[in-house]
């Protein structure tokens, strides 16, 4: 039998986890920033409507924001990660197959409920998920992804779908794709977009009947396959087992620019903790190590930018490894003179843990090294980020990322649940 995918879409996610613990918020413009409250990177509809770009500086907009009383947040990542979670879990009660594409987005396979009423079921699925975590939803289903995201699309779009659009219950299919634009079919980007309407191919239904042999040589095996998943022919599967990450990286823009070594090397060794973390957390060890630092190109002043990438002595996820070798490359790109905007740490070269071979001159005692650092991942999982901490990283990290106008982890922290009064 053909399968049946749902695309299942949070909206307006990080503005909508906003709202869930603050409900005077319904109705209002929301906006979220980036680390340092510099850019938008979430917007409600509300504040879409006022015109405001996704990516646009605060600085740029903030008369706007005033005269519209428009709610400005810092992004709430804790708070927005358990959320989804909890959105996913509550997937999972509908669907045993299920992938989670995105922090707010996941596909389900519907092979197997023909018999129900897909249309209904997905709006029992959007009415449940709104009602145990208050985050709302658009469904979207289709014989393929691709067309289960353009099924979502509309959903969202259209406010007479009710938020659930069942595409193979469309009886003018040919017509719907005239009126999507080629480049908001997923996995059309902006080169390939600007390239189709060259020839001629500005719609989906357009590009559904492109030539296989024309759109091969130009867009390749992945770009037929779009096609053919545009026709109704599946051939991207559910992905359950993501395949194992080719790097992991902790980049952040500093509060306050930096102009010491000291700092610089404070910051490095945060970011190499933390993306330490991550290694562990999906049991890989990493064999290459990438560090870059660079200043602001928007502030007027000398500019100087480097990276530097250094091959692992030995095959390692040790927190303490790793910073030093992040520290013996910082030292050696760092130059004194500049005020740094932004530091990164970068692991590549990633294999599993329980594959990696151990080097016959290795002193380190492998066995004590990963009872500590699952100690030290514990304390921090419990306590909070930074509980336990590399001396290197510092104390009062004046340099840290801003967040002034984050909401509580009203989820995370028992210091910070909502309180009800009567």
């Amino acid at each position: 039998m053909p399968p049946i995918f749902a695309l299942v879409d949070c909206n307006n996610f990080y503005a909508s986890c906003e709202r869930v613990f603050n409900p005077i918020l319904e109705g209002k413009p929301i906006v979220v920033l980036s680390n340092n409250d510099g850019c938008v990177v979430a917007r409600s509809n509300e504040a879409k409507a006022l015109g405001i770009g996704m990516g646009v500086p605060e600085f740029q907009i903030r008369p706007l924001l005033r005269a519209h009383h428009v709610q400005v947040f810092s992004s709430n990542y804790t708070l927005y990660g358990d959320m989804s979670q909890r959105v996913m879990e509550t997937l999972e009660q509908f669907c045993p197959d299920l992938e989670v594409y995105s922090i707010d987005e996941a596909f389900l396979s519907l092979l197997g409920f023909e018999r129900q009423n897909l249309t209904e079921y997905g709006r029992l699925i959007r009415h449940t998920v709104k009602q145990w975590t208050g985050i709302p939803v658009s469904v979207g289903i289709a014989e393929t992804k691709t067309l289960a995201k353009i099924a979502n699309r509309i959903a969202k779009r259209t406010p007479d779908t009710g938020g659930v659009f069942d595409l193979l219950a469309c009886p003018d299919r040919e017509a719907l794709l005239g009126r999507v634009a080629v480049e908001d079919v997923w996995g059309i980007g902006p080169n390939h977009a600007r390239s189709l309407k060259q020839h001629g191919i500005t719609t989906a239904r357009q590009l559904a009947g492109a030539d296989d042999q024309w759109i091969r040589k130009r867009m390749g095996i992945v770009g037929l396959r779009l096609v053919m998943e545009l026709r109704g022919v599946s051939c991207l599967d559910l992905e359950q087992c993501p395949a194992p990450k080719q790097s992991l990286t902790c980049s952040r823009a500093f509060g306050t620019l930096i102009h010491t070594l000291a700092d610089m090397e404070e910051a490095v060794s945060v970011y190499t903790s933390r993306v330490a973390e991550k290694l562990r957390r999906e049991r890989l060890a990493a064999t290459v190590l990438t560090v870059s630092l660079t200043t602001n190109e928007f502030k007027e002043g000398p500019q100087y930018s480097n990276t530097l990438t250094l091959k692992l002595p030995i095959v390692t996820d040790n927190t303490s490894e790793l910073i030093r070798c992040v520290l013996q490359g910082i030292r050696a790109i760092y130059r004194d003179g500049y005020l740094y905007k932004k530091a990164g740490v970068m692991l590549t070269g990633l294999v599993p843990v329980s594959q990696t071979q151990t080097d016959l001159f290795d002193g380190q005692d492998r066995r004590k090294s990963k009872r500590l650092m699952s100690a030290l991942d514990a304390v921090n999982d419990r306590w909070g980020a930074g509980t336990l901490h590399y001396a290197s990283s510092g104390i009062t990290k004046a340099w840290k990322t801003q967040f002034h106008r984050r909401s509580p982890a009203y989820t995370t922290q028992w210091s910070e649940l909502p309180v009800v009064t009567a």
